[in-house]
């Protein structure tokens, strides 16, 4: 046999003695699953993220980038897994061993769901934000991650047990005992934060707005929280009311949808008043007064003949309600002046008594 033949005859065998020998048998697979793991975070950064680029969104780029690695480690887990079976181990310690990467593996496989609904929250709370003023939202972004992470970690403690050979019949039945327990006690709580979602959800109310509950409940919506709403009154007082009440109450909003706000102001003029007249001079006192809109335009009306006075009413808009009652004020004002100047009597009450002499 030739010298170069029988050279690469016992490299054949050298190499074929070594795949025989186990150990080098197991770090073979395990530098190939190893090589690989590197092959897919370089195929993800190089080409997927460069696809991912094109889209509208970057959802798919967040997610690529955030799970590239924890795949890769995946892939090493199953390697080292795979590379136990030809070194032969004992029989309990191969199943502890193998119940120890499964349990590392199905942690990782929780992680990345974890991860991804964390993007798919924060997107969606990125869009509902856009559409609204309210901080709402940026309370319940971070209630929906803890939910999401919550119920993803149980579902993934759940697998896990499985793979130590647990029967997790049992204990769902159990969890669902206490889950149904938990939710009666923290009833009350819930009802505030779907009450909170709800409100959100409808856009009834946001910071800023100024809004009326009742006679005794009315100012600026200083902050909506996740369980409950915060309301400054005009007598500079914080009413805090649990979101569940709040939203089963009858709001008035005067800050939506127009911010614009009617003031509506009653007076009255002496009988024998020129009621053209009336409205011409009122009008024009209205006209000039500020923050009065000119659409809708102001309007004078005749409401009533009452006891002692002809009976108007002046109908006109401000910008916003924070103005309201510093116009009207003012508008009382400008009235009482120009009617004053026109001379047109405004009458006050008076009562005539006739007297009768008895003979």
């Amino acid at each position: 046999m030739p010298l170069h033949d029988y050279l690469v005859f016992v490299q054949e065998n050298r190499f074929v003695d070594s795949l025989k020998n186990k150990y080098v048998y197991s770090l073979i697979i395990l530098a190939a699953f190893y090589i690989l793991s590197k092959l897919i975070v370089l195929i993800s950064k190089r080409v997927i993220l460069q696809l991912t680029k094109r889209t509208k969104t970057d959802i798919d780029d967040l997610i690529v980038n955030k799970t590239n690695k924890p795949i890769s480690i995946i892939l090493i887990f199953v390697g080292i897994r795979l590379a136990l079976v030809p070194l032969r181990i004992k029989e309990n310690v191969m199943d502890l061993l193998e119940h120890a990467l499964s349990s590392l593996i199905v942690v990782l496989v929780t992680y990345i769901v974890i991860v991804v609904f964390d993007i798919i929250i924060d997107n969606w709370g990125k869009k509902v934000a856009e559409k609204t003023k309210s901080t709402l939202d940026d309370q319940l972004i971070p209630v929906f991650h803890k939910f999401s992470r919550i119920f993803i970690s149980i579902v993934g403690i759940l697998f896990m047990l499985t793979v130590w050979g647990i029967q997790i019949g049992p204990l769902l039945t159990s969890l669902g005992i206490a889950g149904v327990a938990i939710a009666f006690a923290l009833q009350s709580s819930l009802s505030n934060i779907f009450g909170g979602v709800s409100m959100i959800l409808d856009k009834s109310i946001k910071v800023g707005d100024k809004i009326k509950l009742d006679s005794d409940t009315m100012g600026t919506v200083v902050d909506v929280g996740l369980r409950s709403t915060k309301i400054k009154t005009w007598d500079n007082e914080l009413i805090t009311i649990p979101n569940g009440k709040l939203a089963d109450s009858r709001i008035l909003n005067f800050m939506q949808p127009d911010p614009s706000v009617r003031i509506a102001l009653d007076f009255g003029v002496e009988y024998g008043s020129d009621t053209s007249k009336v409205k011409k001079v009122v009008l024009h006192a209205i006209s000039e007064i500020p923050h009065v809109l000119k659409e809708p335009a102001p309007r004078i009306v005749l409401i009533e003949m009452g006891d002692f006075a002809l009976k108007f009413m002046a109908l006109f808009y401000v910008e916003t309600f924070d103005v309201k009652f510093d116009t009207k004020a003012l508008a009382t004002e400008e009235i009482y002046n120009a009617l004053r100047k026109a001379g047109i009597g405004i009458p006050f009450p008076t009562r005539v008594v006739y007297l009768r002499k008895e003979e």
